[in-house]
C-alpha cells in the first residue's frame, strides 16, 4: 500500500516538473523571440527566465486568476448574494435600483431589461 502512495507521489512530482520546466522555456523562448526585436531589449537565459517569473508571482501578476480559485470562489458568493437580495425586492424597488446605479454609474451601467437601456441618452448628457 505505501509503495502505491510513493509511485504516485513520484508521479505528481515529476508531472509537476515537467509542467514548470514547459512553462519557463515557453516564456525564455518567446521573451528571447519578441523582446530583442521589438524593444532592442537584452536576451535572457534559463535561469533568469526563472527568477523572472518567481519575482512575478511574489509581486502578484503570478499566474493569473486561474491560480487562486479562492478568487472565483468569493465572486460566485458574492453573485449569489446580490442575485438573492434582487429576487427579495418588488419591480418598483427593482427599477429604482437600476435607476439609481444608472445615475451613479453614468454610462457604464447599463441593465438590457430596464427602460434607461431603451434611451440613448446618459445621465451625464441629460445635465449638460
Amino acid at each position: 500500500m505505501k509503495s502505491l502512495w510513493l509511485v504516485r507521489g513520484l508521479r505528481f512530482v515529476v508531472l509537476a516538473l515537467v509542467l514548470a520546466s514547459v512553462v519557463v522555456f515557453g516564456i525564455y523562448s518567446l521573451w528571447n523571440w519578441l523582446i530583442p526585436t521589438i524593444f532592442h531589449g537584452p536576451a535572457i537565459s534559463l535561469p533568469q527566465t526563472l527568477g523572472l517569473l518567481l519575482l512575478l508571482r511574489l509581486l502578484g501578476a503570478g499566474l493569473g486568476r486561474l491560480a487562486r480559485p479562492a478568487d472565483r470562489m468569493r465572486r460566485r458568493a458574492w453573485h449569489q448574494r446580490l442575485a438573492g437580495r434582487m429576487a427579495g425586492l418588488s419591480e418598483a424597488e427593482r427599477e429604482k435600483f437600476k435607476q439609481q446605479m444608472a445615475q451613479r454609474c453614468a454610462a457604464g451601467w447599463v441593465c438590457p431589461n430596464s427602460q434607461a437601456a431603451e434611451t440613448t441618452e446618459t445621465p451625464a448628457t441629460a445635465q449638460a
